[in-house]
């Protein structure tokens, strides 16, 4: 399916004041330039700079010139040649050395126009059209760097995400998370890691690990891990969208097993807050709201990819989220059919949450009792001890069963882990539900 960048909507509108239209700029395009200044310099750190140099830039130049017609060019323009200007004055090197490092670095042969399509470059290769930030994502997800590094670094250049905001997800300190960002980044340049998707040949082995990165993108749009609001759709939507153009490189069927998944998980979205940004259950959910042409299409890419026989774990995720998505109703929902792909899940994919909420359907498919067991043997093994999740889970199961003092306390541990808004507001209703009297 073709994809499209925000700016193919057209130019923005230049009636309103400029330091809006940049604001919006960043917001739609940042990332967009960003990547490809880090094709055309070769290096992280002089890419942001240049980036913001850029929009520093706009917000004077535009407000007397006027908003270019094609910003997202102009900001790549700008960008390469403030870098230039950077790297002049701070070489030590004689003015011919500096002119070839120049050269050879951010091809100069090739000046750029306002229109000479800097951000968008056709794959030799494969005769495709890539776009910049997916040759990023394979760049950061080389396997040269340590698996955290590549999640965190992705994250940062990639989806815009502050240090702060990926140290809460991966529950580590913000000094560790910002060190293991440095040292990517060097890492990539002293080995000069290429800033390229790779061969077809090579191409599966570093497969995995964008599927893995692409999709913690979405599920931290989808299921904010900290933060007031519980959803960032313009995160779940760049997930998607990269997830679409990686189907276009290669339609291979765990690739459209995630896509699938993204799209599934996604199209319930509507109906998963309130106006006002407070979660609602899935029992709770108003299905009218679900999005049927995003139901649709998932449904047929995960049974195209099950009917291949060569699917994994995002297939079968898929496939458990088509279930829920073509269900009418909680209680009409097919739960014996998914606590079967959860029992085939943990065979190919083993993880204490894919346990948890494999105990989650087995309390819908044979009784909370049942569910409770299987969650309490999982906190038992303390794989789970700090996860809000579990112990949410567990609260929710004891609130059905009237176990009102141990709902208590696992709503109270829940919430004492627990660091997105949303989620910390529902668990305190839900606290003082089983706690009041009566």
């Amino acid at each position: 399916m073709a994809t499209q960048s925000p700016s193919s909507a057209g130019p923005p509108d230049a009636s309103r004041p400029v330091r809006d239209v940049v604001a919006d700029v960043y917001r739609d395009e940042s990332r967009r330039v960003l990547a490809t200044l880090i094709r055309l310099l070769g290096d992280f750190d002089l890419a942001e700079e240049a980036l913001h140099d850029a929009f520093t830039a706009a917000l004077e130049q535009w407000e007397r010139d006027g908003v270019p017609r094609n910003p997202r060019s102009w900001l790549v323009s700008t960008g390469r040649f403030k870098a230039i200007d950077r790297i002049r004055r701070r070489s030590k090197l004689d003015e011919t050395r500096v002119e070839a490092e120049i050269a050879r670095g951010l091809n100069l042969d090739e000046p750029a126009r306002a229109d000479d399509g800097l951000a968008d470059r056709l794959d030799d290769d494969s005769g495709l059209h890539v776009d910049d930030r997916l040759r990023l994502i394979f760049t950061c997800c080389h396997p040269a760097l340590a698996p955290e590094a590549r999640i965190a670094l992705t994250l940062r250049a990639v989806c815009d995400l502050t240090t702060e905001e990926i140290a809460h997800a991966f529950l580590v300190r913000t000094p560790t998370l910002a060190q293991r960002i440095v040292r990517a980044k060097a890492k990539i340049r002293d080995a000069g890691i290429p800033y390229e998707v790779p061969s077809r040949a090579d191409l599966a082995e570093r497969l995995a690990a964008v599927l893995h990165v692409i999709y913690l993108v979405f599920n931290e749009g989808y299921f904010a891990s900290s933060g007031d609001s519980l959803i960032r759709p313009a995160l779940s939507g760049e997930a998607i969208r990269l997830g679409r153009l990686l189907v276009e490189m290669l339609p291979e069927p765990e690739v459209e097993g995630l896509l699938a998944l993204m799209l599934l998980n996604e199209a319930r979205r509507p109906a998963r807050t309130t106006g006002d940004g407070e979660l609602v259950l899935l029992e709770q959910q108003d299905r009218s709201l679900w999005d049927t042409q995003l139901i649709a299409e998932g449904v047929e890419r995960v049974e195209r990819a099950l009917s291949s026989r060569r699917f994994g774990a995002f297939t079968l995720q898929a496939a458990i989220a088509a279930v829920h998505a073509e269900a009418p109703s909680v209680e009409a929902t097919d739960w014996a059919q998914i606590v079967a792909l959860y029992d085939l899940l943990l065979r190919i994919d083993p993880s204490p949450v894919i346990e948890l909420n494999r105990g989650v359907a087995l309390a819908m498919r044979d009784g909370a009792e049942a569910g409770l067991a299987a969650v309490d043997d999982l906190l038992e093994r303390g794989e789970l001890t700090d996860y809000h999740l579990a112990h949410a889970t567990r609260a929710d199961l004891c609130r059905r069963l009237g176990q009102r003092a141990e709902a208590a306390a696992a709503y109270r541990r829940a919430a004492e882990l627990a660091t997105e808004g949303s989620q910390l507001r529902f668990l305190a209703a839900r606290l003082e539900e089983v706690t009041a009297e009566g």
